[in-house]
């Protein structure tokens, strides 16, 4: 049977397409530190393409030799029926033909966060226990539902304002700390910044499912976002493509994301507890 030969020949030439993949230089995600050279946005969605052909080479070759395995057991027993093809992921058909890449113009789809857990890196989250004590309690009692801000304090520095592409009320360093976020975006990326839409702010609450533990949200220092107005899923361990391009410059603000949460939550960028530190020390907070 031809069709082996070319199986095995296929097969090879994927492996050695993969292999050429994972041997790329490891170029450094976002923008380095503040003040230094960015890496454009063309560049960033090239590395999280050259992510997804990764899995999709893999997914080919998986494809492939379970084909010829097939095959194989086919030419066994040659009185049984031919097993019908396997089908492939979509794109294996025509090798050496690529269509149309939606991650180089949706900036809404949905891909896997590569070494999520690490995407935090030296900045932490501000708990709640931590909040509390380092701007007292938005208010004194707290409901599962959102409710005004009744902290003298903190409510006089709470603001309501359009920022960049989406508005929020929030307290008055975080809105400009965010402003300097999508300045940066606008700059780089004006048709990804144009996508960027707010999925809420403010929201003075217990967090859900505890009794009078606090979140970020409550004291005006997180915000939800997402791509195009697509809500993404929680908890999955994916993400649009435009979140993962901005979420670079939210790291370099001092943002925390929480795409690096135990239970991924990569809509919900929130100020870190080195960047509230900072702000302390500077008296805007």
């Amino acid at each position: 049977m031809r069709v082996v030969p070319i199986l095995i020949g296929a097969i090879l030439v994927l492996a050695l397409g993969l292999a050429g993949l994972l041997l790329l230089p490891h170029l450094p995600r976002g923008g380095g530190a503040p003040g230094g050279g960015t890496i454009d946005s063309g560049a960033r969605i090239d590395i999280e393409r050259m992510r997804f052909q990764i899995e999709s080479q893999q997914e080919r070759i998986d494809a492939l030799e379970d084909r010829l395995r097939q095959l194989e057991e086919s030419r066994a027993r040659p009185a049984a029926p031919a097993l019908p093809a396997a089908p492939l992921p979509p794109g294996t058909a025509g090798f050496g033909r690529e269509g149309p890449n939606p991650i180089l113009d949706a900036y809404a789809r949905v891909v896997l966060i590569a070494d999520r857990l690490n995407v935090n890196k030296g900045i932490t989250v501000a708990t709640p226990s931590f909040l509390v004590d380092f701007l007292g309690r938005p208010r004194e009692r707290l409901s599962d539902d959102c409710e005004e801000m009744t902290n003298p304090a903190l409510r006089d520095r709470l603001r309501l304002e359009e920022v960049g592409p989406i508005r929020v009320r929030m307290l008055d360093p975080a809105i400009q700390s965010l402003r300097r976020v999508f300045a940066r975006i606008e700059a780089s990326d004006p048709d990804l910044y144009g996508l960027i839409a707010s999925s809420g702010s403010l929201c003075v609450r217990q967090i859900r499912g505890t009794i009078g533990r606090v979140s970020t949200h409550a004291f005006g220092l997180a915000v939800d976002l997402n791509i195009a107005g697509q809500l993404d899923n929680f908890a999955d361990g994916r993400t649009q493509l435009g979140l993962i391009l901005i979420a670079d410059y939210f790291h370099e603000e001092g943002w925390v994301w929480g795409a690096g949460f135990r239970r991924e939550d990569s809509m919900h960028f929130e100020v870190s507890r080195q960047q509230l530190l900072a702000w302390r020390e500077e008296g805007l907070i």
